[in-house]
């Protein structure tokens, strides 16, 4: 089975917002095992959104839009659906009932023009909104194999739409299960990967390899179908024992998400605490962290320390050190580590200190000229980064990076206790 994604909204077109419900979308439907060949972005038009329709449908076996459920004139996603497959469109009583208590909850009268969104075209399967008041709804035309499914289009609604409803929905519609695992890796190219693996990625049918680049990341993932979760779980697991054979000095987690997500997991398991010192990436490391939740029982501090004072006031960096080696050197980053190290109390010491750009650099430190350091009873170590010739030298790429490099020694470090 395939699909195409249709989003239906001209704020999309105008780039007054950006449309994460295709990208949110595209990642589910292949952990379905539904395969996505086209996206779609139509305004809010109805002769453009019937067009779209019609061209989606002749290509894909399945098509899933957002936006245009609402109660205004200029929502009629589901008229223009029930107008392709030949619906009437009735009044469905539940979806009237359920709007109308979420606004007696909320203290809000309810106005005529929201009725409009409890109409259905006749024969729809009905998802409820637990975060709006727009309905879902799934269509199916038996004889020539079609499925629409919509869903409203801000995606606080659409994910939990989709998460509690529309994802049971979708695998109703199979007689067999797809289990993936992602398998992230770090310190090690897309090509260098491909190259490692292209005989296992072409030859295997089921379970499939498939890689994904990340921004100075990669992610391998494995799918396996069949009748049940527990077979094709099974049938993943030879082969990330394989990869990891192959590969195992670049994982840094299986099914982690995140570098950030898996630091903050390594050290809650460990009972272990981090605090950084940042100087190119002001706090960026720490915001990554503490994204995370559970990020306050293993994250002590940050402390961004820009000047040269700063860094020797708060974190003790030698004056000597400074004056002989520079902010950008190893003896400044291994003193950044230890000093917010001692400073906090925390088992883990972090430290950035580079040159981001675009101006600053020099020809014995050039821009994108970074060093990340990690001090801990188990390892001191420093790395040297040149990020500017992978990186092409932008002050954004570097920054972000250089905190993916720091969060990876961090979680090194983690793992040794």
């Amino acid at each position: 089975m395939n699909a195409e994604i249709l989003c239906v909204g001209t704020e999309i077109l105008l780039g007054d917002i950006v449309n994460t419900n295709a990208a949110y979308l595209s990642r589910e439907l292949a952990q379905c095992g539904i395969g996505c060949y086209y996206q779609t972005v139509v305004g809010d038009n109805p002769e453009r959104l019937k067009s779209a329709l019609g061209l989606a449908l002749s290509r894909a076996d399945m098509v899933i839009t957002t936006g245009g459920l609402g109660p205004t004139y200029d929502d009629l996603t589901k008229e223009t659906v029930a107008a392709h497959f030949g619906r009437k469109m009735e009044l469905h009583e539940a979806s009237l009932a359920h709007m109308t208590e979420i606004f007696r909850q909320i203290g809000r009268p309810m106005t005529k023009n929201n009725e409009k969104q409890a109409m259905m075209p006749e024969g729809a399967h009905v998802f409820f909104n637990d975060r709006g008041t727009a309905p879902g709804l799934a269509m199916e035309d038996p004889e020539k194999n079609k499925i629409v499914i919509m869903m409203p289009g801000p995606p606080r609604e659409m994910t939990a739409m989709f998460e509690a409803q529309v994802r049971p929905y979708l695998l109703s519609l199979s007689d067999t299960t797809l289990v993936s695992h992602s398998i992230h890796l770090f310190g090690i190219g897309e090509s260098s990967v491909e190259d490692l693996l292209r005989e296992q990625m072409e030859s295997r049918r089921n379970p499939t390899i498939a890689p994904y680049a990340k921004e100075g990341e990669v992610m391998l993932r494995v799918t396996a179908s069949a009748a049940t979760r527990e077979e094709a779980d099974a049938m993943t697991r030879p082969v990330i024992e394989e990869i990891r054979g192959l590969l195992g000095e670049y994982i840094y987690g299986i099914d982690v998400g995140t570098l950030q997500n898996a630091l903050v997991l390594a050290l809650g398991e460990k009972r272990l605490h981090v605090a950084t010192a940042e100087s190119c990436t002001a706090g960026l490391i720490s915001k990554r962290i503490t994204e995370i939740a559970g990020a306050s029982g293993v994250f002590s501090c940050g402390v961004c320390t820009y000047s040269n004072e700063m860094k020797t006031t708060l974190l003790g960096v030698p004056e000597a050190t400074l004056a002989a080696h520079g902010a950008v050197s190893e003896q400044t980053a291994l003193a950044m580590a230890r000093g917010v190290r001692k400073l906090s109390g925390a088992e883990i010491g972090l430290s950035v200190t580079g040159i981001a750009g675009p101006d600053g650099g020099t020809k014995e430190k050039p821009v994108g000229l970074v060093y990340v350091g990690v001090s801990c009873d188990r390892l001191e170590k420093v790395a040297e980064l040149r990020l500017s010739r992978s990186y092409g030298g932008e002050r954004e790429f570097i920054r972000y990076a250089a905190s993916s490099n720091a969060l990876h020694l961090a979680l090194q470090a983690a793992k040794l206790y």
